[in-house]
């Protein structure tokens, strides 16, 4: 299941840009320097050296083909391969991976850029919890993995080379899909060097903005996961849920969500078992709200919710989603998210919905 998620996230952030041979692009090497981020006390043995990586990544510069181009400020877009160590590599051993991500930049110059990242794709490590071989090894039980990276980065343009400086978190997490799975949280520093290859001159005349603006949308998304409890080995357990929800798009990149969500989560059934439990029991109501990024037909959401209805509460009692979609121009959209309490994922969300009002 990860690896569909991964791979369809690299195809729909960086496969267009692949397609666009006029476009401008570049190549550049990364050097990264971190270390384990033990976010939970029975992680505490496993952070014994330093985490060292490398990063080859190709890159595209939007040029303005598109409206959300210059209300971004010209994002860079691309796919980076990345491989290295993660703090233990007799328990973890090494791992690797390749992401689709966009930089948006929050200060330019001619000479100077300060940009934020925002990437996800599939990454593969090379150890995993064994309960014989390598139980000590409390933080990944699956050895493909969706891996995340959000950061910062500061680039020193001299014509068509450039220094860059960053520091990111990268993540590796199967979305509780399989346990344990209190995931590879992974702070790094990082220097690098990258090239221009191709060059081009802005685009005069951009394409118009997809999704309607400053207009409630209404939207029912259907949503379908699957999640493991413990002890390890142990059953997996369906989630079906639904999500009715209204967005408003006011600027190109600025958007609101405000919706519910109802949620059949049948690994509750398996919390406090000497209890028997109904379906309506276990049923699950929270409502939340999220900022929305709008790139196109292709959205970024960041939300936070509150369970209204949650008779045995398994976890928090806030919960919070990250997710993408991709809309259609006849209504119909695709969302794969994460949804999870604070550090600890609950599970991944693959929905397909539907906007009843939409007009193209």
């Amino acid at each position: 299941m990860n690896r569909t998620l991964s791979i369809v996230l690299c195809l729909i952030l960086a496969l267009s840009s692949f397609a666009q041979s006029d476009r401008e692009w570049g190549i550049e090497a990364r050097y990264k320097l971190g270390f384990l981020a033990a976010h939970r006390g029975v992680m505490g043995h496993l952070a014994t050296e330093h985490a060292i990586a490398g990063e080859l990544t190709w890159f595209n510069q939007t040029k303005g083909s598109k409206q959300w181009h210059k209300a971004c400020g010209y994002p860079v877009t691309g796919v980076t391969l990345f491989g290295g160590g993660v703090g233990n590599r007799d328990l973890l051993g090494t791992y690797w991976g390749a992401y689709g991500f966009i930089e948006f930049p929050f200060a330019r110059s001619r000479s100077f850029e300060f940009s934020g990242k925002l990437g996800s794709g599939l990454g593969y490590g090379t150890k995993v919890f064994d309960q014989e071989l390598n139980p000590k090894n409390v933080a990944m039980s699956s050895h493909v993995n969706a891996l995340i990276c959000i950061g910062l980065k500061s680039r020193f343009m001299f014509g068509r080379n450039s220094i860059t400086f960053g520091v990111d978190m990268t993540h590796f997490s199967n979305g509780a899909s399989k346990v344990p799975n209190l995931g590879v949280n992974l702070p790094y520093l990082s220097l690098g060097y990258s090239r221009v290859i191709r060059m081009k001159q802005l685009d005069t005349i951009p394409k118009a903005f997809v999704v309607p603006q400053k207009k409630w949308l209404l939207n029912i998304t259907g949503i379908v996961s699957v999640k493991e409890t413990f002890p390890t080995g142990g059953k997996k357990f369906p989630v079906y849920a639904l999500n009715p929800s209204l967005r408003w798009i006011s600027k190109p990149k600025v958007g609101m969500e405000y919706g519910l969500d109802f949620i059949a989560k049948q690994a509750i059934l398996n919390y406090r078992p000497e209890i028997i439990k109904s379906q309506w029991d276990i049923f699950q109501i929270g409502i939340y709200g999220a900022y929305l990024v709008p790139l196109d037909r292709f959205h970024f959401a960041f939300g936070m919710g509150i369970y209204v209805k949650d008779k045995y509460q398994p976890e928090d009692f806030l919960y919070h989603r990250i997710a993408m979609r991709y809309y259609l121009k006849n209504g119909l959209n695709f969302n794969i998210g994460l949804k999870s309490h604070w550090a600890r994922a609950d599970y991944v969300e693959w929905g397909i919905g539907y906007t009843l009002n939409f007009r193209k």
